[in-house]
């Protein structure tokens, strides 16, 4: 682990971009890496760029010289600040995600619509059929390098998960619609994948990285309702047993992605057409990380416990609820949530250490002292 980044400047007199980015410091591995990309990668596609991984992940390319397209639903003017060109359009729509990639020699396809609750085909329709159509437009352009963003939810059926490996098969039963259409989308890119025949043949490049719990200054999703809840007293903890599970820093969730990006340049990368599990790689009890995060804000740490059991049928009496009065909005508690709560889930990632080098630059103590700083 580094405290102390060297600097990726970007030339902001040449570029055009803010005095912001032009002083973006990086770890020096990660500074390494970028300058490998950009030696081999000239313009990149962004989905879901104005997310909080997306958004990582533009900040990085763009410090590192190289032109970048970002994808989205809604209008991000500080994208376009940093030099972004930012292109509004749904990813079900096939005609403006081809329009959107032309240009472009690699593709990070990072947005999907995550959550616990709502009808099929508000998840199916932009992360299967939107999967579907980044394929399509690749090869229709002759794009031939795809990194896509995939979740661990792939594998998990309600059970623990404990230092599993890639060679778990998908769930055999998924609890939300989440999950089921984020397997059958990463199932579709890496059978995208294609071996080329030879160096200077057309082949397009695929590989999926599954990153668990991603956090850190800025999130809008874990962090923030940890605090909420924390600040109303609800918390609480599922399971008499605490269980170990693997977070991912933000730093370091985009520094896996730059990294398969790198190895997917190579004739013959070792990641193509493979799934990855990328973390931390420091499992911790649920109860720990939660507390850590409440710490950030001076907030008390939860001892409160609801039996697992009944969380499940708390979730399960909700839902029946919920859809029986039409409501929208995410209930409090669902199945999927009761098993995620009190499961564990932590992964063997030797997998993206061999392949592409991966190791985690930030580590959780020192992400807690930069999201306590962000606060």
């Amino acid at each position: 682990m580094t405290d102390n980044p060297a600097v990726l400047q970007a030339d902001a007199t040449q570029t055009g971009r803010s005095d912001n980015l032009a002083q973006a410091t990086f770890d020096p591995r990660e500074q390494a890496a970028l300058h490998a990309l950009a030696a081999k990668v000239s313009h990149a596609f962004v989905t879901g760029a104005g997310g909080f991984l997306g958004k990582a992940i533009c900040l990085r390319l763009v410090a590192a010289g190289i032109k970048v397209t970002g994808f989205a639903r809604g209008h991000y003017p500080e994208l376009e600040a940093l030099g972004v060109t930012m292109v509004q359009g749904d990813l079900a729509n096939s005609e403006q995600v081809k329009q959107a990639m032309q240009g472009c020699d690699m593709v990070f396809h990072v947005a999907s619509k995550a959550g616990v609750w709502g009808d099929r085909d508000s998840y199916f329709c932009p992360n299967v059929k939107g999967a579907a159509n980044v394929i399509a437009a690749c090869k229709a352009l002759k794009i031939s390098k795809l990194v896509y963003t995939s979740t661990p939810s792939v594998t998990f059926a309600g059970e623990d998960e404990s230092g599993i490996d890639e060679s778990t098969p998908y769930a055999s039963r998924f609890l939300n619609y989440y999950a089921h259409s984020k397997a059958i989308a990463e199932k579709m890119m890496l059978d995208a994948n294609q071996a080329s025949i030879t160096a200077s043949a057309y082949a397009l490049k695929t590989v999926a990285l599954r990153p668990h719990l991603i956090w850190g200054p800025n999130d809008p999703h874990l962090v923030p309702r940890v605090l909420a809840r924390g600040r109303l007293g609800k918390l609480k903890l599922v399971g008499r047993e605490d269980k170990l599970v693997d977070t991912i820093y933000i730093d370091n969730a985009a520094y896996a992605h730059i990294l398969a990006a790198v190895e997917l340049c190579q004739v013959s990368p070792k990641c193509q057409g493979k799934a990855y599990f990328v973390s931390n790689d420091e499992p911790v009890t649920m109860a720990k990380m939660l507390n850590l995060i409440l710490a950030c804000d001076g907030l008390p740490p939860v001892t409160a416990r609801v039996p697992q059991t009944l969380a499940y049928v708390v979730g399960a009496v909700l839902e029946m609820a919920y859809r029986l009065l039409n409501k929208q909005e995410e209930p409090i508690m669902t199945r999927f949530v009761a098993k995620q709560l009190s499961c564990s889930h932590y992964f063997d990632i030797s997998a993206a250490k061999r392949d592409f080098g991966y190791h985690a630059l930030v580590s959780i103590e020192e992400g807690m002292k930069r999201l306590k700083a962000s606060l």
